[in-house]
């Protein structure tokens, strides 16, 4: 009456299909696809290389000293991620497996510990690649109104201003004369 075994099936068919898990496998899943084996592969070799530069390093370690690590580890982390921004762009575009666009919760989830590991933990950081473009084109920007009113003073129709002079009387000096004698 409780039909256990089908509540179950939905249940592990609903989680199946909500983690993308056939995305890491093969289309006939006969196994991992070689870009998951790959993938984990290269997770491995990065949480090795962690371990094994920590290890190397004294006990008393303060929190934000990892620059070995940081060092040592830059090159498989940098393969890592940008196998893992690749997958995705394949994935969007229909690659080895012909499901959802998301990868797998697997190398999904690897990712996520990894970078949080790299940023969080061991405080570092990949350089920013576009950082001329974005300080060339800020810089455009910041300037743009500058050009703007130098060229508008320079290019407009300057009137000269010119001294009219009064066409009235000169001046009362003979009125005021005359309140000062009666006062």
């Amino acid at each position: 009456r409780l039909q256990i075994v089908v509540t179950l099936s939905e249940f592990f068919n609903e989680t199946w299909e909500a983690a993308n898990c056939a995305n890491c496998l093969k289309n006939n899943s006969e196994g991992l696809s070689n870009s998951t084996e790959e993938f984990l592969d290269l997770f491995n070799k990065s949480l090795t290389c962690f371990e094994h530069n920590l290890q190397g390093q004294a006990i008393d370690l303060s929190p934000n000293n990892y620059t070995e690590v940081c060092k040592n580890c830059n090159e498989t982390y940098t393969k890592l991620n940008d196998l893992y921004n690749y997958l995705q762009r394949m994935n969007r575009q229909g690659g080895e497996s012909e499901h959802s666009a998301h990868l797998c919760i697997d190398v999904e989830d690897a990712m996520n510990i990894t970078r949080k590991l790299w940023s969080r933990t061991f405080n570092c950081s990949l350089p920013c690649s576009d950082t001329v473009p974005v300080i060339a084109v800020s810089s455009f920007i910041l300037f743009l109104p500058i050009v703007f009113y130098l060229s508008s003073f320079l290019h407009s129709k300057q009137k000269k201003r010119i001294l009219i002079l009064p066409k009235r009387i000169q001046s009362n000096a003979n009125l005021v004369n005359i309140q000062e004698k009666y006062s």
